[in-house]
C-alpha cells in the first residue's frame, strides 16, 4: 500500500519532481543531514529550495510494527500548526509505503524558508540581535504565544529546543522539525509541558537575563505576575536536566 500526495496549487515543475515516492528517492541534492532512520537534501526548482526528508524507517521501538510511522507524525504535526495558526515550514508533498503492515519508507517535502537561522546558531556566534532587548522580547512573545497553544491542546513538542525554531529578518518565528509531538492527557501531559519548557530554557540560561526568561513565563502563562503554583513548577523545569547536561 502506498499513498503520496502534491500539494495543490504546486507548479507543473515541482509536481513533476515530485510525482512519487520513486522519483523523491531517486533525487540528488545537497546533503543536509542524516541520522539512522531519515537523510535530508536540499534542492532548487524554478529558483526555489525544498528541503526533502526521506525515511527509511518507522522509528523506535514498536513503533516499527505499530502505530504512526516518524514521517507521518511529522507530516500530521506540520498541518496541525499551520491549522492553529502556528508559522512553520509549507509543506509541498507528503506520503509512505508499506509493505502489508509494515512500514517500507516515507517522505517530507517542505519549501524553504527564504532567509531564516535557527535560534541555535545565533547563539553559537553570539548573534548581537540576543542584545537586543526589543528583538528579543519580539520573538519571546511568538514562542510563548506558539507554546501555549500547543499545550492549550494538549499537544507537546517533545523536542521544543532552539535548534527547532527558526527567525527571518524580519523578525517572525517558526517552529520546524516534530516528528515526536503527540498530544498527552493527565500526568503525562504535565510532564511532557515541563519537558518542552525546560528544552527551551536549556540555552535561555546561558543567552537570556533572568528577567527575560522570567518574562516569557509569564507571557506562555498569560498573567502579569506569578502565583504559588508558578513557584514549585518553575523550580521542575529550571532542575529538568540537571545531571544531563
Amino acid at each position: 500500500m502506498s499513498e503520496w500526495r502534491v500539494v495543490e496549487g504546486a507548479s507543473p515543475a515541482v509536481q513533476q519532481a515530485f510525482a512519487s515516492l520513486d522519483a523523491v528517492f531517486a533525487l540528488q541534492g545537497e546533503p543536509i543531514t542524516r541520522d539512522p532512520l531519515s537523510n535530508v537534501i536540499r534542492v532548487e526548482i524554478e529558483g526555489i529550495r525544498y528541503y526533502v526528508k526521506r525515511y527509511h524507517g518507522a522509528g523506535k521501538g514498536l513503533r516499527r510494527f505499530i502505530g504512526r510511522p516518524r514521517v507521518k507524525a511529522e507530516w500530521q504535526n506540520l498541518r496541525y500548526f499551520a491549522k492553529w495558526g502556528i508559522a512553520t515550514a509549507p509543506i509541498v508533498a507528503y506520503g509512505l509505503e508499506r509493505h502489508g503492515l509494515t512500514f517500507g519508507r516515507g517522505a517530507l517535502i517542505t519549501q524553504e524558508l527564504v532567509g531564516t537561522d535557527d535560534l541555535a546558531h545565533l547563539a553559537q556566534r553570539n548573534d548581537p540581535r540576543l542584545a537586543d532587548r526589543g528583538w528579543v522580547e519580539g520573538i519571546s512573545r511568538q514562542l510563548a504565544s506558539a507554546t501555549r497553544t500547543l499545550h492549550e491542546r494538549r499537544f507537546a513538542h517533545n523536542d521544543l529546543k532552539w535548534r527547532n525554531l527558526l527567525v527571518d529578518t524580519e523578525g517572525q518565528l517558526f517552529l520546524i522539525d516534530c516528528p515526536t509531538g503527540s498530544f498527552w492527557w493527565g500526568s503525562l501531559l504535565r510532564h511532557r509541558i515541563i519537558k518542552d519548557l525546560a528544552c527551551l530554557d536549556k540555552v535561555a540560561k546561558y543567552k537570556l537575563s533572568r528577567t527575560q526568561r522570567l518574562r516569557f513565563y509569564l507571557q506562555y502563562s498569560g498573567r502579569p505576575t506569578l502565583t504559588p503554583e508558578d513557584k514549585p513548577r518553575i523550580r521542575r523545569i529550571v532542575k529538568f536536566f540537571e545531571g544531563r547536561e
